[in-house]
């Protein structure tokens, strides 16, 4: 076998070099056809040598593996190689284009023929052009290269071959002449033929080129009928050249501003929204610069970079990424390893720019967030001004305390620096949490623990805050005490329902407004104001619970509408019950 790892380097080497020779043949082919000297001289030995490294390749095709287009596997049988390529159009254009006809002829009747059937084969060395497309097509989907470089210099190769081309076929119109005054080099240059092979190839290039750029100096033109054939069907010819690079080169410039001329438009689309709708100075400035964060961040934005790569490479990504940061931070301090995985897949990563609100306050929470870098800073409405309470960097958290407590967010936090931050919906969470008992309860130690470290004044701007703080600690005594005397054994889900082995009954607690009267009583009374609690584990529970807010025992648990609730499982959050 052949085809080692090191063959594949060897043969792009050999591919480079082969186009470099390909380059020489596209100059020496029509060359040879208008200056026949050059054909049976000088270059007639460098052709044999460039024709010797095509029939090598020849060769060497033999043993390269190709990839079947049907199945996209690699092929490298020799015997399917060698099958695929005879049969292949590419093989006899290949032989053909590389046999030395000049040099057989030569050698097969001992005489050196000048006529134009050698020079009209020698265009065959053309087919080898194809290596130069290939090699372009394969560096436009190369990103290690411009590819505004890539396309300018193709465009740039394509015009010079087209005007060396016409230049020497413009020339082999003249010599073909019968009369070789009445020609558009003739007319000016006696015995043209005779004088130096450059300076007739000098005045067709400097025909071609005028010509190519429409500007028509007047000082060589058609003299002939068939010279005046040849420049209208080059005339035509440049038309198409011409907008073919016009195109081009329109399409590359475009290309490069077009993400200006989107942001541009969007930007444009938001100033005549906020004019029409008379928005506030510092929401329009808030609006224009997360627009203008979003183009400058694009590359980094992780679901649209994402999107179309397998769920394993992106899961990967976002370990990479955001694992760290969701370890380090306080919630999920001491979680298994399975929910910090699992929770890492299904971040959400945002940026924001200075001076943005994230959370307004009083907003209903779907989503919490931790920062990744920046920094964000909690603020308050209060008295007509916003008052900053705490600073939060990177690894901290917010929007956490709306969701657990499923209340309106407290506070509002606003960007103070770019800021990446990562959201997690509230549902997401619920249902990775709502199996792990142990991660459960770890969670809620790690935020009942946190919210006692709060700062007093952030703590007396949530006045329910100390009788929250009581009703987990309560909880938590009884989910420890029951899990000490509880006997090892293996419960279903059912058995689990309802068991405090965790404060985070169906993920979080469940909450519920009590009042201390029949649902058919008058409520006018400020005393018989409701209570919110977390839902007991039984109605005995309930009953104790109610006894110990209102001062007074209750015997059943009414709903608004006076059916006895019998089942706490058939309850709902912020459901009303009445202790009568």
């Amino acid at each position: 076998m052949l085809i080692f790892w090191w063959f594949r380097v060897i043969v792009l080497w050999w591919q480079a070099f082969l186009v470099l020779l390909v380059i020489y043949s596209a100059w020496s082919s029509p060359f040879e056809l208008a200056f026949k000297k050059v054909a049976t001289g000088s270059l007639l030995y460098v052709d044999l040598v460039v024709d010797f490294f095509f029939a090598t390749d020849i060769i060497v095709t033999f043993f390269v593996a190709y990839l079947d287009k049907s199945t996209y596997l690699l092929v490298d049988e020799h015997k399917k190689i060698a099958t695929r390529y005879v049969t292949h159009m590419m093989f006899p254009m290949d032989v053909a284009s590389t046999l030395p006809f000049q040099t057989i002829y030569r050698i097969l009747t001992g005489k050196l023929h000048r006529g134009d059937v050698f020079g009209f084969l020698n265009l065959l060395r053309l087919w080898r052009l194809r290596r130069v497309s290939e090699l372009f097509s394969r560096l436009e989907k190369d990103t290690r290269f411009s590819y505004f470089m890539t396309r300018t210099i193709k465009l740039i190769c394509v015009t010079l071959f087209a005007v060396h081309s016409a230049a020497c076929f413009y020339y082999w119109i003249a010599t073909h002449h019968h009369i070789s005054q009445d020609t558009w080099i003739g007319s000016i240059i006696e015995n043209f033929e005779d004088r130096s092979i450059w300076l007739g190839y000098t005045y067709s290039m400097y025909w071609s080129i005028v010509t190519l750029t429409t500007v028509g100096y007047g000082d060589l033109h058609a003299v002939n009928t068939g010279e005046k054939v040849f420049n209208i069907f080059y005339m035509l010819f440049n038309i198409g050249l011409t907008s073919y690079l016009i195109g081009n080169m329109t399409n590359l410039i475009v290309h490069g501003a077009v993400r200006t001329f989107i942001m541009r438009d969007s930007i444009n689309e938001i100033l005549r929204y906020a004019s029409k709708n008379r928005l506030p100075e510092g929401l329009k400035q808030q609006m224009l610069a997360h627009m203008q964060l979003k183009f400058k961040t694009a590359e980094l934005q992780q679901e649209e970079v994402l999107e179309d790569l397998p769920k394993a490479i992106r899961s990967s990504i976002a370990q990479h990424l955001f694992r760290k940061t969701v370890e380090k931070t306080y919630l999920f301090k001491g979680i298994s390893e399975d929910l910090s995985r699992q929770l890492v897949v299904d971040l959400k990563a945002e940026y924001f720019p200075p001076k943005v609100e994230v959370i307004l306050q009083n907003e209903i929470p779907t989503d919490f967030y931790i920062i990744v870098s920046g920094g964000m800073e909690v603020m308050i409405h209060k008295n007509g001004t916003d008052q900053c309470l705490i600073k939060l960097g990177p690894m901290d958290m917010f929007g956490e305390i709306g969701v657990f407590f499923n209340i309106p967010q407290p506070f509002t936090v606003r960007s103070r620096k770019l800021s990446q931050v990562v959201r997690i919906s509230h549902h997401r969470f619920k249902q990775l949490v709502q199996s792990l008992d142990e991660d459960k309860k770890r969670i809620m130690i790690n935020f009942t623990e946190y919210l006692k470290e709060l700062k007093k004044e952030v703590q007396d701007e949530m006045p329910f805050l100390a009788e929250l703080l009581l009703d987990l600690n309560m909880e938590q005594t009884t989910s420890v005490n029951e899990s000490e005397n509880r006997e090892p054994s293996n419960y279903t889900q059912e058995d689990r329902e309802g068991t405090p082995t965790s404060v985070l009954i169906n993920t979080l607690p469940m909450r519920v407004v009590i009042h201390g009267y029949h649902p058919h009583e008058g409520t006018t009374d400020s005393k018989r104001t409701g209570k919110l609690v977390h839902l007991p584990d039984s109605v005995e529970d309930l009953l104790n619970l109610a006894e110990k807010k209102f001062g007074k025992r209750g015997t059943t648990v009414l709903m608004a509408d006076g059916s006895q609730v019998e089942d706490l499982n058939a309850l709902r959050e912020n459901d009303h019950l009445f202790i009568s």
